[in-house]
């Protein structure tokens, strides 16, 4: 799915296209060429259902403008492009979809299968590593939907948080255990933290294992974040404050908190002797951020 750094815009010369059934991939699995690239941590979803309920979940419009990253063979892209009506032609104010994929064989195909649809301005393909992607180049207020690879689950967490242009949502299908630490562990980690100070994630649904091809190791599951936003931060050294802050409380494990904080110079406030980083909410460590 993202591997590749170059960044190309598809325009077609097919019109009038029907999307083509699902066995616009029977041959995708046919050639060493063309199995799952474990470089590029591919596991394509193979259920349609699954993939309609991810869309569902994501509470996209007809209006909304949806980046898809690693569109695979499609079966996410098709959902997607059910919920958002045509761009016509380019229009700004109607919906598309922008789906940026690595894998060369899969960006021809895909260019094929969905060729009316770019050619109406519907879908957006482009042939890049979503890290190379330039996020400013979205309008405010997209909404990113997306089967990622698990190794890349922090990296774009991080890209599209942090970034100038934010997501207004967030819908994604990663590792189960890396969606229950997020949205259902009593204890706070890094990353969680991380994503709970920009918004407000959801553990929507399990996906099995079994809904891949090739299987995965784990589950899989749906996780939301909504309400995407820096109303934590009033400017950008509170932000970069409040990072260095969490990264020294969770710095030595065996630590108590407070020895952490002090260790790198930061007020422990009136937290418990004896409590550790995982143990204190977000609120905690936005009113310690303000203290420090």
């Amino acid at each position: 799915m993202m591997a590749m750094k170059s960044h190309k815009g598809v325009r077609p010369q097919a019109k009038n296209r029907a999307l083509r059934p699902l066995g616009q991939f029977n041959s995708i699995f046919g050639s060493r060429t063309s199995r799952p690239k474990k470089s590029l941590g591919q596991n394509f979803l193979m259920h349609a259902r699954i993939a309609e309920r991810i869309a569902n979940v994501a509470g996209i419009t007809k209006e909304s403008v949806v980046l898809e990253i690693g569109p695979g063979t499609g079966m996410l892209t098709r959902e997607l492009l059910k919920k958002t009506k045509s761009a016509g032609g380019g229009s700004a104010s109607g919906g598309k979809v922008v789906a940026v994929e690595a894998d060369q064989e899969l960006f021809e195909k895909l260019k094929i299968d969905f060729a009316n649809e770019i050619e109406i301005g519907h879908l957006e393909l482009i042939h890049s590593d979503i890290r190379t992607f330039d996020i400013s180049s979205l309008p405010r207020g997209y909404e990113l939907v997306a089967n990622i690879p698990y190794y890349l689950t922090g990296e774009i967490f991080r890209m599209f948080l942090e970034s100038e242009n934010q997501p207004s949502a967030l819908t994604l299908l990663v590792q189960k255990e890396v969606a229950e630490r997020i949205a259902r562990a009593k204890k706070e980690t890094i990353l969680s933290l991380s994503v709970k100070v920009f918004g407000t994630p959801k553990y929507e649904f399990t996906v099995p294992r079994g809904a891949f091809l090739p299987a995965p190791k784990v589950d899989s599951a749906v996780l939301t974040i909504r309400d995407i936003s820096r109303k934590n931060f009033s400017s950008p050294e509170e932000e970069k404050k409040f990072f260095a802050l969490i990264h020294a409380g969770f710095a030595h494990k065996r630590k108590f908190v407070r020895k952490n904080l002090a260790d790198e110079g930061f007020s422990a406030g009136d937290i418990p002797e004896k409590a550790r980083a995982e143990d204190l909410p977000l609120s905690d460590w936005l009113a310690l951020s303000n203290l420090s």
